[in-house]
């Protein structure tokens, strides 16, 4: 072969080599991204907390608010929930060993105004609130929006209760063990089950 010949060989194993890396490094990328994206859902589903506890935007002249609750577990968690203008009802939880709170999450998403309070309570590691909204809320018209909350183990995910044109529950009693949770109004009950959750909303 001479010399001409041998430099177009070259050029071309040299040309088919870099198109070679050239798709490794674009595929390369796309893996990284991932991986990135996996150690981020792994993150989210063990809980960051990293976040500082948050607290409602509804202006209130006394001290505390209403529109902010907090309840504490045995093992030193925490449970927080505010009520956020046009937006509804979130929550976070506190972790102790990070020493901080979770990324605030909407438990319940509405526009109307909040009403009341938040009611928060736990025991044996179930943790139970309610709140209330209503479109005239803030004029002093009563709720037509009553939600009920119940959450247990990571309090990462929450069931949820919705009443409507009722004006709110006024108690929570959560049995030993946390197996069951009552809301109360009078005579009128609401009923949580570790097992079968809430029934049909009505």
């Amino acid at each position: 072969m001479n010399r001409t010949g041998a430099r177009a060989l070259a050029l071309g194993a040299a040309a088919v080599l870099g198109l070679v890396a050239g798709c490794g490094q674009s595929v390369g990328q796309p893996r990284d991204d991932v991986r990135g994206g996996a150690h981020e859902v792994s993150r989210a589903a063990t809980g960051d907390h990293s976040h500082p506890l948050r607290k409602s935007d509804i202006p209130w002249s006394g001290s505390p608010s209403p529109f902010n609750a907090q309840t504490k577990l045995a093992d030193g968690r925490r449970v927080a929930m505010h009520y956020m203008k046009g937006k509804g009802l979130f929550v976070q939880d506190y972790s102790p060993r990070a020493k901080g709170w979770s990324k605030p999450a909407v438990v319940y998403r509405t526009k109307t105004d909040a009403c009341q309070g938040i009611t928060l309570k736990a025991k044996d590691g179930t943790v139970a609130a309610f709140g209330d909204f209503g479109m005239y809320c803030a004029d002093g018209e009563p709720p037509t929006e009553s939600v009920a909350a119940v959450a247990v183990g990571p309090l990462t995910k929450w069931d949820k209760h919705l009443t409507t044109d009722f004006d709110g529950w006024e108690k929570i009693a959560v049995a030993p063990g946390g197996k069951k949770v009552t809301f109360s109004r009078g005579g009128d009950t609401l009923r949580w089950t570790k097992a079968g959750g809430f029934p049909a909303a009505r």
